[in-house]
């Protein structure tokens, strides 16, 4: 049915409801004759159904929406309001008031009661134009970019409640324009970083490949050492542009997972005998303790290879020698618990939040010992594929203890 019919229904029966009303306190207290009731209701029903109409008229055409200001537009409906009251009660005292002078009192304390209501409302409407026109102005500076204006609510009704919107609104927005403003410094930092890690070893080779075709480095000693360098520095180009490749698919969230039953005993042994030798150069200790009940989990192989496998070469970086690293995995009621610890070495608190972002190397006390340079990408990674799996990773730092990362992965059935 249509909204508008639907509400002229609803007018006709409360026109309907008001005329019931009136007769249940009419009739038993003055009982009048039938000829009045009659009066009566052919008095109420033509003024009630002329009100209502003259009204639906006004909102079907929306005439009362073509004024300036609401002051107006609640004038309009209060007068509407007080010739109604007035035409009704004028008649009925014209039928019940013999003397001409009674009649005149009725009729003028109606025009004062009607002039007094219609300079009411004026204030009622001025208050709603005001907090609508406060409404406009908060909406004026969030469109001219001011996120930080908010709405002083009053009241709990439709106003206060749209209000209340706007205000969310204007925190959705700043909250927005801070992550654009921090994806965009993001964004520059990893043009920086990039141009920095690409410039370096390219510059290194390029001097080392003049010198060898210059002629200015003839003994076999040197050119093999500088062809043993350059291949380094292959190396390290090749695997910065492996990491910035896994992080756009992580960005985009395009990383596939082939999730599948992986013995973890297996998994551990491969990620440590890779890393043996490198740790015994340095005589670090590196140690790993797998709970019994724990067999298998269900996930990427490849992946969580990964993930060990730049944990433990970060403990080594950051491991001073003779130290030691542990690699633990625990089981829980849902998820099992990995932490890879090392000693000797301590993050300060306030660059713990940021050891997770993208070309984060920490201060110059930890930086690589082994002459290994790193991307700055691996912690980055890690996280991805961690968050990938559904899980979650942490980092604790006591300049006694050392360093803890730790990452939690559902158990899936």
């Amino acid at each position: 049915m249509d909204k508008k019919f639907t509400l002229l229904l609803q007018a006709l029966g409360g026109v309907v409801l008001a005329f019931v009303l009136a007769m249940m306190i009419i009739i038993p207290t003055t009982n009048p004759p039938l000829a009045e009731i009659q009066q009566f209701a052919a008095i109420m029903f033509s003024t009630g159904v002329a009100t209502v109409g003259v009204a639906y008229v006004l909102y079907q055409r929306h005439v009362l929406q073509r004024y300036l200001s609401l002051r107006w537009s609640l004038t309009v409906i209060i007068l509407l309001t007080v010739v109604s009251i007035f035409i009704n009660v004028w008649v009925a005292a014209r039928l019940m008031f013999f003397d001409e002078h009674y009649l005149i009192l009725a009729t003028a304390f109606l025009l004062f009661a009607g002039v007094i209501a219609t300079v009411s409302v004026l204030f009622v409407a001025t208050a709603l134009r005001e907090r609508i026109q406060e409404l406009v102005e908060g909406i004026m500076q969030l469109a001219k970019g001011n996120w930080k204006t908010r709405l002083n609510l009053v009241g709990n009704d439709e106003l206060a409640h749209l209000g209340s919107m706007v205000n969310h609104l204007a925190t959705a927005l700043e909250n927005l324009d801070s992550e654009k403003q921090r994806l965009e410094q993001a964004r520059r930092d990893l043009i920086a970083w990039v141009s920095h890690d690409l410039r370096t070893p390219l510059a290194a080779m390029r001097a080392m490949n003049e010198a060898m075709m210059d002629g200015v480095v003839t003994d076999p000693e040197t050119i093999s050492r500088y062809q043993h360098n350059i291949q380094s520095e292959i190396h390290h180009l090749s695997h910065l542009i492996d990491d910035l490749f896994e992080l756009t698919r992580l960005d985009t969230g395009q990383v596939p997972l082939k999730l599948q039953e992986t013995p973890l005993r297996d998994l551990v042994s491969d990620t440590l005998s890779s890393l043996n030798a490198r740790a015994a150069s340095h005589q670090i200790q590196l140690t790993a303790h797998l709970d019994p009940s724990i067999n298998t989990l269900v996930v990427a192989p490849d992946k969580l290879q990964r993930i060990l496998t730049n944990l433990l070469d970060n403990a080594l970086e950051h491991t001073p020698d003779g130290g030691y690293i542990t690699l633990t995995i625990q089981g829980q009621a849902r998820e099992v618990e990995i932490g890879v610890h090392n000693t000797g070495s301590y993050i300060p608190s306030a660059e713990l939040p940021l050891v997770f972002q993208s070309f984060y190397r920490g201060e110059q006390s930890r930086a690589q010992e082994h002459g290994k340079r790193g991307t700055g990408l691996g912690l980055a990674i890690v996280r991805g594929f961690v968050e990938a799996h559904g899980g979650t990773i942490r980092v604790h730092s006591h300049p006694d203890q050392g360093t803890t990362f730790s990452f939690s992965l559902p158990r899936r059935v």
